[in-house]
């Protein structure tokens, strides 16, 4: 029961009271009321009835004649859910701009009535207003989205056949005495996780096109499949002028596309990262303990031969592969219009049997 008709029912139970013992006096001292009090609820009673012992505020019944109008209220609102985050003087000095008066306790006034009193109740405003609406959002509120949205980041990279989607990268190795820094440049089809890689003393753009041209597209070649597309991170080995650029000018040779954001720069994925990981726990922890490199062509011998076993010898359990090697998942993929040499395929077949 609310307090509005708990002092109803005692303001009934006066009348009452007094009207069985016959004084007024004495029930006004038992209830707890003045007599000027019950004549007061007796004629509110006897003219409005049970209506008549609800206490009625004072004041206009009708809208403040100091209340905004309509038209400034809706301008108010309006402006409120364009920019939620501005103040009650920021709003008004807007709105007279617009050529709309309107003081800041009004915008004040009418963010009260309306529940939006705080910012946050006008944050809450915008996003219940925009939950059931389509929106358009430009290439800067999209790159935004994209780069903090756990669910952007968790998702998979799809490529649905053998050279769709090529990841290149560039990975330091370390430094090799005499010599210097080492870097590797990495390629890896990501629809087979078939890899390819080269160590330089630097990671230059000619380093990255020199990998594309010597090692990658002549493997594609040989099975008469093309590279449609090369994924990479926004290193300047990878990314500069088109005009200029040798790296972009080499993929625009082949006719391969390059893979970008909407922020124009191309965009790496984890395929590449979990391949050089595997590499530091298979090879190069390993052979550097065991082997000591003078030269970068040393660490090649080395790495060449582990890329074999990598790619033709060690069963992968990664996404779509189900245990298959990566010589042999590139083989399964290849395009149907696409028919690969019997003697690569041939090969690729005995090295694994071996």
């Amino acid at each position: 029961m609310t307090t509005e008709k708990k002092v109803a029912r005692r303001k009934l139970t006066l009348l009452e009271l007094a009207g069985q013992l016959g004084n007024v006096s004495k029930a006004c001292r038992i209830v707890g009321y003045s007599r000027q009090q019950f004549y007061e609820i007796r004629r509110n009673f006897q003219t409005y009835g049970a209506d008549g012992l609800l206490d009625r505020i004072a004041g206009p019944r009708n809208p403040h004649p100091n209340r905004v109008g309509e038209d400034v209220e809706k301008a108010i609102l309006d402006h409120c859910l364009a920019h939620p985050c501005h103040g009650a003087l920021r709003v008004a000095g807007e709105l007279a701009l617009a050529g709309i008066q309107v003081s800041s306790s009004g915008v004040r006034g009418v963010w009260s009535r309306h529940g939006l009193l705080g910012k946050h109740d006008r944050l809450m405003r915008l996003e219940k207003a925009s939950a059931d609406r389509v929106v358009q959002l430009n290439e800067e509120q999209v790159a935004a989205l994209e780069r903090f949205s756990p669910e952007f980041r968790e998702r998979h990279i799809e490529a649905h056949y053998s050279g769709d989607l090529v990841a290149v990268d560039t990975f330091f190795v370390g430094h090799l005495k005499a010599i210097g820094k080492v870097y590797l440049q990495t390629a890896i089809d990501c629809c087979s996780r078939f890899a390819w890689g080269r160590l330089y003393t630097n990671k230059m753009p000619l380093t990255a096109v020199h990998l594309l041209n010597t090692d990658v597209v002549p493997f594609f070649e040989e099975y008469g499949v093309p590279i449609k597309t090369v994924l990479s991170d926004n290193g300047r080995e990878f990314c500069g002028r088109p005009d200029r650029h040798p790296y972009e000018l080499y993929l625009q040779l082949e006719g391969i596309e390059q893979r970008k954001t909407k922020v124009r720069r191309p965009q790496s994925n984890g395929i590449v990262e979990r391949f050089h990981r595997t590499l530091l726990d298979e090879h190069f922890r390993i052979e550097g303990r065991r082997t000591w490199f003078e030269t970068v062509e040393q660490m090649q011998e080395a790495l060449d031969a582990y890329l074999v076993t990598y790619n033709t010898a060690r069963p992968h359990q990664g996404r779509g592969m189900n245990g298959r090697t990566p010589g042999r998942a590139f083989v399964d993929r290849i395009p149907a219009n696409n028919n690969p040499k019997e003697d690569n395929q041939q090969n690729i077949d005995q090295t694994e049997a071996a």
